[in-house]
């Protein structure tokens, strides 16, 4: 067969062309990326670490705090020479109280400093809500940063993190110091750092020691922050002070830092997806990909624009040539090339034009002489089928049985009315659908148990094609699905339209056929009639196909539900597209 390849060499040379291109950009690309991922790791590495240096400065300065309070002279002055009157003491205590808030707020952090005086179980602070309780008189002086809960009424209430010095300085124990002088500042101050660094940021940065709960920012993620301490405890960080490390937590990985506080102990660790570090270099590769596509789109296109006046008129040319070699006279060519090719086209749709209709010519005779085989095996009649209603009469008629004497009487002579009539070859589905009435009727009224339904739309009553195309099939199911079954059964005719087709479908609810059958049987279609198929479904069929097509016919199939369903099909507007009956055109 005939084939051209102008096109396809076109855009193969362009491909090869581009291809070292990409080849080259793919490798510079992953070597740029992985410098580049590799410097923006130590980048987020070296802001939490200055996070932490921030972080840590502040604690610090609130670590000095303590040392100030025991070295300020009007602290000194109040516990060496406590005021005899009631009015100087408290008097003292007010300008102490009045010192510890204003160094309070000296620093950037809310916090709390108070003077424990534990052998008078009692404590001055610069927070005048914090009460005394028995837990501040005693217990070990905290000289390192202890993390602490405060419990109101036994729940479990803030956590604060607490700074203590005693006095004397070397006493370990608050119930033997004269005094205590104590730092401490909530989570809430660590929160708020966590917030601002997390601000603007696709990242997740928490505080954690192990045996201890994490310290969280405002809006983190407590189901991913378990996951990834669970993690980070089995990788054992607390080897290594500062460090970086992939983690996979179900299908996406992190790059997780870390950083240890060296006033707290403490870990500060923060976590954001791979994904989004390395966003930038995929966004800038895939830029310049989708540039490579457009040019090869472009280029591409100007293929297309420069062989279009000739790939595409051969291109109609030789496929609608195949098309009449393979039988298909209808083959037409709708382009117009607006070139030369335009002459070639109009040739060509009038030799195939002229070549249809001397095909179809030949083709019309042939049907001409099938007609009167085809009238003669519609006039058969059913000897036992006549003989079986014949005998129901007369035993009705024995039993006095009037009213079904009436009914199968009326029934029999519109059947065999209709069924001998063969001067008009076409009816209209109306018609057809009457005869299948009287049919069932009378299979109802002789065997007892044959129930029926019929639902075609009304618009497709007024259809016409070939007479007894229905009751063949009709008879069929009867036969083959309802007599056997000793309950009966139910006969369903339904019809629908699409946009290419009519159909309709004749459906029992008996035992159906085992699908080996099936297959056989739809083959059998196409085949030269025989015993098994039997003359009426054989005849249906091609009376259909010789009428609308060769895309008309039967098809057969097995319902899900139990039953058997056969699909009579014949294509839409069929005047135009088959040709007329002898008949038809007479009238």
């Amino acid at each position: 067969m005939f084939r051209h390849h102008t096109f396809r060499k076109m855009v193969l040379l362009l491909f090869l062309l581009l291809l070292p291109i990409l080849i080259l950009y793919s490798v510079s690309t992953s070597t740029s990326t992985e410098v580049v991922r590799k410097q923006i790791e130590t980048t987020n590495l070296n802001q939490l670490t200055f996070l932490m240096n921030q972080l840590d400065t502040n604690i610090e300065q609130l670590s000095m705090f303590p040392v100030l309070l025991s070295y300020d002279p009007y602290i000194r002055e109040y516990l060496d020479r406590r005021p005899a009157l009631e009015f100087d003491a408290r008097n003292a205590e007010y300008r102490i109280m009045e010192k510890l808030s204003l160094q309070s707020v000296s620093n950037g952090w809310k916090n709390d400093l108070s003077v424990i005086l534990p052998q008078e179980r009692r404590s001055l602070s610069s927070n005048i809500f914090l009460t005394d309780s028995d837990r501040e008189m005693k217990g070990p002086v905290y000289t390192r940063w202890t993390y602490q809960a405060e419990r109101a009424g036994g729940d479990k209430g803030d956590r604060y993190f607490v700074h203590e010095i005693g006095e004397p300085a070397k006493e370990r124990v608050k119930e033997s110091a004269s005094a205590v002088f104590r730092v401490r500042f909530g989570t809430s101050n660590l929160t708020s750092m966590l917030d601002a660094y997390k601000n603007g940021k696709n990242n997740d940065p928490f505080l954690y020691l192990p045996g201890e709960l994490p310290i969280l920012n405002g809006t983190s993620s407590e189901e991913k922050t378990r996951q990834l301490i669970d993690r980070l405890n089995r990788d054992a960080i607390t080897e290594s002070d500062t460090g970086q490390r992939l983690v996979k937590l179900g299908e996406e990985q992190y790059l997780v830092s870390y950083a240890k506080s060296k006033q707290l102990s403490w870990y500060l660790i923060d976590y954001t997806p791979y994904q989004s570090v390395i966003t930038p270099i995929t966004e800038q590769r895939n830029f310049f990909y989708v540039i490579i596509g457009l040019l090869l789109v472009l280029a591409v296109g100007a293929s297309f624009l420069l062989y279009r006046n000739v790939q595409r008129p051969l291109g109609k040319l030789i496929g609608n040539v195949q098309r009449i070699k393979r039988g298909d006279y209808s083959a037409r060519i709708r382009y117009q090339a607006k070139n030369e090719f335009d002459y070639l086209i109009f040739q060509f749709n009038e030799m195939a034009g002229q070549i249809q209709l001397l095909i179809e010519d030949v083709y019309a005779e042939k049907l001409r002489s099938r007609e009167a085989t085809l009238k003669q095996l519609q006039s058969q009649i059913n000897p036992h089928f006549l003989y079986n209603s014949l005998f129901f009469i007369i035993n009705s008629a024995a039993m006095d049985d009037r009213e079904s004497v009436v009914k199968m009487s009326q029934n029999l002579a519109q059947y065999y009315r209709y069924t001998t009539r063969v001067e008009n070859q076409s009816a209209t589905l109306e018609e057809e659908l009457g005869l299948v009435r009287n049919y069932l009727s009378i299979q109802s009224l002789r065997m007892g148990r044959v129930q029926f339904e019929i639902d075609v739309p009304e618009k497709m009553l007024a259809l016409e094609l070939p007479r007894l195309i229905l009751q063949p099939i009709v008879e069929n199911a009867i036969v083959h699905g309802i007599e056997k079954s000793p309950d009966g059964g139910m006969i369903t005719i339904t019809g629908k339209q699409d946009d290419r087709y009519n159909m309709i479908f004749v459906e029992d609810d008996g035992a159906g056929m085992e699908p080996e059958r099936l297959r056989d049987l739809q083959a059998e279609l196409t085949q030269p009639m025989s015993e098994e198929i039997g003359c009426g479904t054989w005849n249906v069929h091609r009376r259909l196909q010789y009428r609308f097509g060769g895309q008309s016919g039967l098809t057969f199939e097995q319902l899900p539900m139990g039953g058997f369903s056969a699909t009579i099909k014949w294509t839409r507007d069929e005047e135009k597209e088959a040709p007329k009956y002898p008949d038809e055109e007479a009238e």
